[in-house]
């Protein structure tokens, strides 16, 4: 497994970010790994101003995972109050399957909890992308039954190529948290 550095994105990361999170979802360099959307969403995964906000944003951090300097991972952790939130999970297409992943979510728990004592994160998912539930489930995430309309219309989510896609959200108590 490789051995990882993690540490809070800065506004110099974003180009690496926006290329790497694009990478691992759209287009064709996505189908290399298997967290592709390319089939069920074109146009842009995220945006300069978009990840501008999320470090901007009190009780909000882009976590970066790196190799030798080289970006493989990040995540976005915030404090939601109620529940933290976990997005914008990305690996680098030819490393996945290598256990980074799992080292990227296991420290973004982890800074929830240390950060701000959260003791559940939510995410969501879109709901066909079975086989990525299936991965939470596998870190302890559990669906919830709870349903979010995919925004259509705004680009910033992408833009679909199907008309049934909605967001699942899946929640997991954090590690060494009470429920």
């Amino acid at each position: 497994m490789t051995t990882l550095t993690f540490r809070a994105a800065t506004p110099a990361d974003i180009p690496a970010l926006i290329a790497l999170v694009t990478s691992a979802y759209r287009g064709d360099a996505s189908r290399v790994g298997w967290t592709t959307e390319a089939d069920i969403l074109d146009g842009a995964r995220i945006d300069a101003e978009g990840l501008q906000a999320d470090l901007d944003r009190p009780r909000s951090t882009i976590l970066v995972a790196e190799d030798a300097g080289r970006l493989l991972a990040c995540a976005h952790v915030a404090d939601g109050g109620e529940h933290g939130y976990f997005g914008m999970f990305a690996v680098d297409p030819g490393q996945q399957g290598s256990g980074i992943g799992k080292q990227m979510i296991t420290e973004a728990e982890a800074h929830g909890v240390r950060e701000w004592g959260l003791r559940s994160m939510l995410m969501t998912v879109i709901d066909i992308r079975e086989e990525l539930i299936a991965f939470y489930e596998r870190r302890g995430y559990q669906r919830t039954g709870i349903k979010k309309p995919f925004p259509y219309g705004d680009e910033r989510f992408g833009i679909p190529r199907r008309d049934d896609l909605q967001f699942e959200v899946l929640e997991k108590h954090l590690p060494g948290t009470v429920p």
